[in-house]
């Protein structure tokens, strides 16, 4: 169990930081990856195969992080590591001269988030009391996000002078400074250890824990192996994985903007209006997730997707487009953030790791379907079929968040 101690606020800023300044490396590389690609001569099967493959792997690695943080006295290794083997692989970019190598990179690099990232969102729920815990994610969000602007701002302006190895090289000193901040600043969170096989010492380690005991229903089901996840958090976990059905890659968009107009060069420009609104509503959102029901809030966001995928399936003008991928990083801030809360007050603290693991896995193999049923879709009924179908996905996904009761805690003796 977590004892909480003076690092408690620390930690928050920290992990904020430290994903603003990996975010702004990576971004820094990921925007003009594909022109780069394509310079050595491989072409868009290529590069499926490089985001399917590291996406895929990101998922994996999460999955099995959350396991692993579940069964480890200490976790900033994990988080550590996964910054340091990230970093140390982007600049390597610079010296490649075959796509396969990229491959190995980007396999690298999303296995370190993969890794990392589940063991952070832990570290965060052990380190913040449980009426704080949409603010915590919230910052940390913004933060990130914000790297996702600065990043290719920052490619934009070098490129002109270095090249697109440049860029790659440049980017090892965000990917530097994130690393140090991550080694030198993150407190461990001291932590006790269940006895494996033994259900009592289980149980008495939960009734120490006066901090996390809300977060243990009485009527969870126990066993030799641990504690299993309780039917509210399934309940969560079926909703958005009907949601991730409709919700593909965010590409489709672009590609759907370019059908009406848009020129591809301005893609980033779309990213940059959508990441300002996402950066800066996340904080707010996950603040006020802590004041108010976080399912009510999260299934708000569901309706912001509907909205705009409906727009997109109209798509009456350039300007409405504009407006609403605005509007569209409303939903990032009103769902990203907060679900993780969501997450992870519905479970205990023993089970946090298992839970986010599977959460990630779950809405990222999902989300790789979408976009190949989008894909599909699209091809045989035309562009504007698979936005409706997402924008009514989302909306039933909303009205069934709804019916969702967030975790009160009881009162203590």
């Amino acid at each position: 169990m977590p004892i909480p101690d003076q690092s408690t606020p620390r930690n928050v800023y920290v992990f904020g930081a430290t994903s603003f300044l990996n975010d702004t490396a990576t971004e820094m590389a990921y925007w003009i990856l594909p022109a780069f690609v394509a310079s050595l001569g491989a072409g868009p099967a290529q590069l499926g195969i490089i985001e399917g493959v590291a996406e895929s792997v990101a998922s994996f690695a999460k999955l099995f992080s959350g396991y692993l943080s579940d069964h480890v006295a200490r976790r900033k290794p994990l988080v550590v590591g996964g910054y340091v083997v990230a970093n140390a692989v982007k600049p390597l970019l610079a010296l490649v001269s075959w796509w396969w190598q990229i491959l190995g990179i980007r396999f690298a690099d999303r296995f370190a988030k993969g890794v990392r990232g589940t063991a952070r969102d832990v570290m965060v729920a052990d380190s913040v009391a449980k009426e704080n815990l949409g603010s915590a994610y919230g910052l940390i969000q913004a933060l990130d996000s914000a790297g996702a602007i600065a990043g290719p701002l920052l490619a934009l302006g070098l490129i002109g002078h270095f090249g697109m190895r440049g860029v790659f090289a440049w980017a090892a000193v965000p990917g530097a400074l994130c690393v140090v901040v991550a080694w030198v600043g993150i407190r461990e969170i001291s932590r006790r250890l269940p006895v494996a096989g033994s259900e009592t010492s289980s149980q008495l380690s939960d009734l120490s824990s006066q901090e996390n005991e809300h977060a243990v229903k009485k009527d969870q089901p126990r066993s030799s192996s641990g504690i299993h996840l309780p039917g509210g958090y399934y309940y969560v976990l079926a909703v958005v994985t009907l949601f991730s059905l409709g919700n593909s890659s965010d590409m489709f968009l672009v590609l759907r903007a370019g059908s009406i107009g848009i020129p591809a060069a301005h893609a980033p420009l779309l990213g940059l209006v959508f990441n300002v609104t996402f950066t800066l509503a996340s904080w707010p959102a996950g603040k006020f997730s802590d004041r108010f029901s976080r399912s009510t809030i999260a299934a708000a966001g569901y309706g912001v997707f509907a909205v705009v995928y409906f727009v997109f399936a109209l798509a009456p003008s350039r300007r409405a487009i504009w407006l609403t991928m605005a509007f569209y990083g409303l939903f990032y801030a009103l769902t990203n953030p907060v679900l993780k809360a969501l997450v992870v007050e519905s479970v205990g603290s023993e089970v946090r790791g298992r839970a986010l693991g599977i959460y990630f896995f779950v809405t990222s193999i999902t989300t790789l379907l979408a976009s190949v049923i989008t894909g599909a879709v699209w091809k045989v009924y035309g562009a504007a079929t698979p936005f409706y179908l997402s924008a009514g996905i989302a909306a039933a996904s909303a009205v069934a968040l709804l019916a969702h009761r967030t975790p009160q805690a009881p009162l203590t003796a």
